[in-house]
């Protein structure tokens, strides 16, 4: 691979529209030959639709000759779910949580996965691996399994193996934490004063056991932690990255920014510089959410980055070995998929449900 299609592989996109990618979502995919794409609330409609959509951006990917898509969304189940309606809810993790059954968590992650494998997806960010440790949380809250690590363990790594053994790339999140704070991050930049050991003792628990279990890949948060990195955010830290998730923990699977267009960064740091220190700090994917010009910016900055010295090749290559690697394992695949008839996928939703209310009564 020349070095400008490596670079594209350590770009996960978002793109504008419902209906078929346009002019500059083909860019992306047949100039930059970037390696996934994110579908948001906004670029799915109906079922049909949203497979047409899935299978045109697949079809300009394998024409460019780039490796196999990553395609992927948040389908947590609750109040992030963007599935169409004439999929049958999913509650929130909290709901299957209270039921402190992990046999009903992994069938949660395998009907989580059922369900994006249906519409053409391959990866799914999920489960939420935070512990609901605040009450005042603003962003987590009921996406957490409990508010304890013990259970936010058993049935996150359930729901973990769930979304495995139906074929979809599974990505927990968001290390090194994002439980105990008191600002959303897709506003602002959450600051949390706690030391290393501090988290280890809790927020690192789930993580720990994902790694143990051999997780596929991991987000990285946009928090500030200062008593363990003053200068950078968790998202481009080397301490937390490098030292910690990839040393201290042992982690050697796929890192994923969460998107590096929220308003943790995008307020605070310039999206370039914070893309290159990503990078540098051992992150292997970039999320960069909502259009062209921003995953142009961060692709050029990694180009440049390398030209001039900053980023090595061989620091490239770790990424991208990582990354296809993954792809292999699933077998991804950029062949058309069928619109689904989900009537049988709905009744095993409803049965798994029913069974659900039952252990929680």
């Amino acid at each position: 691979m020349s070095l400008e299609e490596k670079i594209g592989q350590m770009i996960l996109a978002g793109f504008e529209g419902a209906a078929a990618p346009d002019a500059s979502t083909l860019r992306m995919i047949r100039e930059d030959r970037i390696g996934g794409v994110i579908l948001y609330k906004d670029n799915i409609a109906d079922v049909a639709k949203t497979v047409k959509l899935i299978n045109a951006i697949k079809a300009a990917n394998a024409k460019a000759g780039n490796a196999p898509l990553f395609v992927s969304v948040d389908q947590e189940g609750g109040k992030v779910s963007r599935l169409p309606s004439s999929y049958k809810k999913i509650p929130d993790a909290a709901v299957v949580g209270k039921t402190g059954d992990e046999k009903l968590a992994t069938r949660m992650g395998e009907l989580l996965a059922r369900e994006v494998r249906s519409a053409g997806f391959n990866v799914d960010f999920a489960p939420v691996l935070d512990i609901n440790s605040n009450p005042d949380n603003p962003v987590i809250g009921t996406r957490s399994f409990g508010t304890t690590a013990g259970l936010a363990t058993r049935m996150g790594l359930a729901a973990m193996r769930g979304l495995r053994e139906e074929g979809v790339v599974s990505v927990v999140k968001h290390f090194p934490g994002h439980g105990d704070t008191a600002v959303d991050s897709h506003l602002d930049l959450p600051v949390l004063n706690k030391t290393a050991e501090q988290l280890a003792k809790l927020e690192w628990v789930p993580f720990q056991a994902a790694i143990g279990q051999h997780a596929d890949a991991v987000m990285v948060a946009h928090i500030l932690f200062p008593k363990i990195d003053p200068e950078a955010p968790a998202s481009f830290s080397k301490v937390i990255i490098g030292d910690q998730l990839r040393g201290k923990l042992g982690f050697k699977g796929v890192v994923i920014t969460d998107d590096m267009t929220m308003g943790a960064i995008a307020k605070h740091y310039d999206l370039a510089d914070a893309a290159v220190k990503s990078v540098s700090a051992g992150s292997d994917i970039l999320l960069v959410a909502h259009g062209y010009d921003v995953e142009r910016k961060v692709y050029k900055a990694l180009l440049n980055a390398v030209h001039g010295g900053k980023l090595t090749e061989a620091r490239i290559d770790e990424s991208v070995t990582r990354i296809l690697t993954l792809k292999a394992r699933y077998k991804l695949s950029d062949a058309a998929t069928a619109v689904p008839e989900l009537q049988s996928l709905n009744a095993d939703i409803g049965a798994w449900l029913n069974d659900v209310t039952n252990a929680n009564r």
